[in-house]
């Protein structure tokens, strides 16, 4: 068998989530026929929903690649599991037969989320309620109490070995699709603004190109392409820093023009902003440090009238088209990817 080949591609948030990877992987999944796509991430804490055939599926387990009904469909250890709510989506998405989850992968228990939610209203620190941080807490101290995949009866005929799967696809020539929730602006590790540190108001760890990888078990030389997302309207859900941020009469205004909008997983209001020059300062950074080759940015037609729909970029009105060549020009790099509606094929494709 030969070596494993550099046909890897990563899609990540460059912002505090919510940022639209679902669109945009359940697109080039389909389009660029990959074989395979991994997921990594935390757990159910985030979510990504995806239009397709006049259907939304909201989902916060299975990845978003589940469009291309040809690609193999992966799990990686790094991501916690529920079990419960797994299952249901594998129904949900008919993808029982080519859906696997890695052995390794830690259970969220129904005591993890019982615990989380105790603390759910006094927390300070946003937390979903799903029981993914208590559970990533007794991963990281090590809890003999913690079960895997392996351990559960039910998912007995979707436990795989998912780093092996996906190299032994590489070393054939197939292609994988990883996938990261969130964003990297709610990495563990934090980031410094103008208003402050993203810490603690974060997720249980880091949230990068480079993280995916590992939760999936590939490693970072078999990498080709790094697409980072952006959303023309930028937006945080829950508590903590946000540049950028509206004032609350402009967000009212917005959601008043139906522009406002919720968490997938909690059903919260999400927080608006826009690009100001701190978030264009901010957006190079996450961009760099996810070795980023191009940029995807969606929801371009909520901001500017006239977009919707759009799948030529000639057809772009000109402030739309200012707007994506400022940021190629503050990023340094290609905006190949434009969502312009709900749609999985409602985009500009510059590629």
């Amino acid at each position: 068998m030969g070596q494993p080949q550099k046909t890897v591609d990563v899609v990540v948030g460059g912002w505090f989530g919510d940022e639209g990877k679902g669109k945009i992987i359940s697109y080039v999944v389909i389009i660029d026929s990959y074989e395979n796509a991994g997921k990594g991430g935390v757990g159910t804490n985030a979510g990504h929903t995806v239009c397709i055939g006049g259907r939304k599926y909201q989902l916060s387990m299975v990845p978003s690649a589940f469009t291309n009904p040809n690609t193999k469909l992966y799990i990686g250890r790094g991501v916690l599991v529920d079990p419960k709510i797994l299952l249901k989506e594998i129904e949900l998405c008919e993808i029982g037969g080519r859906f696997y989850v890695d052995r390794l992968c830690p259970i969220i228990d129904q005591e993890h989320i019982d615990r989380d939610r105790t603390n759910y209203n006094k927390s300070k620190l946003g937390t979903t309620g799903t029981g993914s941080g208590i559970a990533q807490q007794d991963r990281v101290t090590r809890s003999d109490k913690l079960r895997f995949a392996k351990d559960v009866p039910e998912l007995s005929k979707y436990v795989a070995d998912v780093s092996s799967c996906l190299i032994d696809g590489m070393s054939r020539g197939e292609k994988v699709l990883v996938e990261m929730t969130q964003g990297a602006m709610l990495s563990l590790f934090g980031f410094e603004t103008s208003q402050g540190l993203t810490y603690p108001q974060v997720t249980t760890k880091d949230t990068t190109a480079g993280s995916a990888c590992a939760d999936v078990g590939i490693g970072p030389t078999h990498v080709k392409d790094v697409i980072v997302v952006y959303k023309a309207l930028p937006s945080r859900v829950g508590t903590g820093v946000f540049p950028g941020e509206l004032p609350e009469e402009s967000q009212q205004k917005l959601r008043a023009e139906g522009k406002g909008e919720y968490g997938t997983v909690t059903g919260r209001m999400r927080r608006l902003g826009e690009w100001t020059p701190e978030v264009f300062r901010l957006a190079k950074k996450t961009a760099d440090m996810n070795g980023a080759t191009q940029i995807a940015v969606t929801k371009i037609d909520m901001v500017y009238d006239g977009n919707k729909g759009e799948r030529d970029y000639r057809g772009l009105t000109g402030d739309a088209r200012s707007f994506i060549e400022k940021l190629e020009n503050e990023l340094d790099l290609p905006v190949t990817l434009i969502g312009t509606g709900e749609d999985v094929f409602d985009i500009v494709d510059r590629r």
